[in-house]
């Protein structure tokens, strides 16, 4: 599926794709934070003829309707189809030496080749963090790689 990015000057950006069924949905990023999801006209594809406005906790309860059972499932996917693989959740705690630094720090990938596909913090998927992303306790870190790897990681993350 392709998705479309289009800035809009003095706005934001926005994203949309076409749905099987041809219908046009996007999303609007403002500037401010704000997010407006926007259904376009069948006839006419530059006319909203439904809006949303939604501010940033509702945005996020969205994104985590949609987007946890969607990396979930392609998790599952992975297992089935590579003998070996795993993934795991592992916790920030409060005395891990990685709370409150940038993942990058921990050299997951470098030290265990296991990868770091997605962070949970507060019922939010922030799926495919970068290496900027900032570790906060209690985010659930899920992991993905061999059952050795991804003990490693465990132990990285809770005794550096």
């Amino acid at each position: 599926m392709e998705v479309e990015q289009t800035a809009l000057p003095g706005i934001g950006l926005r994203h949309d794709f076409t749905t099987r069924k041809g219908q046009r949905v996007g999303v609007i990023s403002h500037r401010t934070g704000r997010r407006d999801l926007v259904i376009y006209d069948k006839e006419d594809p530059d006319a909203v003829c439904h809006m949303v406005k939604l501010n940033d906790e509702e945005a996020d309860a969205l994104a985590e309707l949609l987007g946890a059972p969607r990396i979930v499932a392609r998790l599952n996917q992975l297992h089935q189809q590579v003998e070996g693989l795993v993934s795991v959740q592992l916790p920030i705690p409060a005395d891990s030496p990685y709370a409150d630094r940038p993942m990058g720090d921990a050299r997951v990938r470098t030290r265990t080749s296991a990868s770091i596909v997605a962070i949970v913090r507060a019922g939010q998927v922030f799926a495919s963090p970068g290496p900027g992303f900032v570790f906060s306790v209690g985010d659930v870190v899920v992991v993905v790689g061999s059952e050795d790897s991804t003990s490693e990681v465990a132990g990285i993350l809770a005794n550096g």
